[in-house]
């Protein structure tokens, strides 16, 4: 069998098309195509012929070094990874989610206010655009509350209870618009006083009590999706679509209500929703938590893990209640940050 192999144009080979004879031995036909083709002036005419061109070393590329700093909080952020305070009336665990340069969750617990140990003051606040916002509220808005409660003499003036919390919400939200900071912040409360349970929320903190083990939610997400809050954002000249599986309000807020938002206060605004229960002996406890819980673990279910851990009558460890729920919430896929809160209502009756 034979073959035959042309290369055009090519200073050593002719034009022509050369009979090569495929020879049983690989070495006996490079020994032929050497000796044929490859002479000595034919190579050095090949030199000649191409020009040496020398590789130009590529310009250096400045690669930022995002290991650390990725994963940095911003210089004003505490740094927090994690928080918890336990007391026998209350527990707290915050946890910073996984892929968050800063803690934005907040939470804030008073009690024995005006020396009443029957009155106290809870609140969890879930911060976006950072925690300039939630941490204002924390430290501010259980006060205004309680002097609208106290020192506004609400009852000679036949406020009730609810308008007074939301007048603490409302002045609250302007001082922290005064500010004239960014951010904003979502909000659920309760207020304990004399036997009742003020439990009041602005976006998508919620609140749930264990009542003989069944779960009962006390407050209802402000969402752009939810039917009311659509409507009056329409009727404000507002609009919500939806991006990624979520409903947002002006294409990105996920949440109708708030402290903050300056950019968006025509339409996200902070009036909570307030309910007010007779604490009974079969009020076992109360869950307020941030939507990292919410979103992986459903009312019943956060529950069901709590109640044993905290109504057992030989030593109850609220606190262990909260970090089993945010690390099932973590365990689910949660990326975002976490508060929980357990408060033991019996101390309260």
């Amino acid at each position: 069998m034979s073959c035959s192999v042309a290369v055009s144009g090519s200073p050593v080979f002719s034009p022509r098309r050369i009979p090569l004879t495929c020879m049983p031995s690989p070495e006996t036909l490079a020994v032929g195509l050497t000796q044929n083709h490859f002479s000595p002036a034919a190579t050095s005419n090949l030199s000649r012929s191409v020009p040496h061109l020398k590789r130009k070393r590529p310009a250096r590329i400045d690669i930022p070094n995002m290991g650390l700093e990725a994963i940095e909080p911003p210089l004003a952020s505490d740094g927090r990874r994690e928080v918890e305070e336990e007391c026998a009336r209350y527990s707290v665990y915050c946890k910073r989610g996984r892929k968050r340069v800063e803690m934005e969750d907040r939470h804030s617990a008073s009690v024995d206010l005006q020396g009443d140990p029957q009155m106290a003051f809870f609140g969890v606040f879930d911060g976006h655009g950072g925690s300039r916002a939630s941490q204002f509220a924390s430290e501010n808005i259980g006060k205004r509350i309680l002097e609208e409660v106290i020192c506004g003499e609400g009852e000679e003036r036949g406020i009730g209870i609810e308008e007074e919390v939301k007048n603490g919400y409302l002045k609250t939200d302007a001082e922290f618009l005064n500010e004239q900071v960014k951010g904003g912040t979502c909000c659920v409360t309760a207020f304990v006083r004399k036997g009742d349970l003020i439990v009041s929320n602005a976006g998508d903190c919620r609140a749930v009590m264990s009542v003989s083990g069944a779960a009962e939610a006390l407050t209802s997400d402000h969402r752009p999706s939810r039917e009311d809050e659509k409507d009056r954002i329409e009727r404000l000249g507002g609009y919500i679509d939806c991006s990624r599986g979520v409903w947002r309000l002006q294409g990105s807020l996920a949440v109708s209500r708030g402290i903050g938002d300056s950019h968006l206060k025509q339409w996200v605004i902070p009036e909570p929703e307030t309910r007010v229960i007779k604490i009974e002996p079969e009020c076992e406890f109360l869950i307020l938590a941030s939507d990292g819980l919410w979103e992986k673990v459903s009312n019943q279910e956060a529950v069901d893990i709590a109640r044993p851990l905290c109504v057992d009558p030989q030593k109850p460890t609220p606190l262990s209640a909260c970090k089993k729920l945010v690390n099932l919430s973590i365990s689910r896929g949660s990326m975002d940050d976490i508060s929980v809160m357990i408060i033991q209502l019996g101390h309260f009756i």
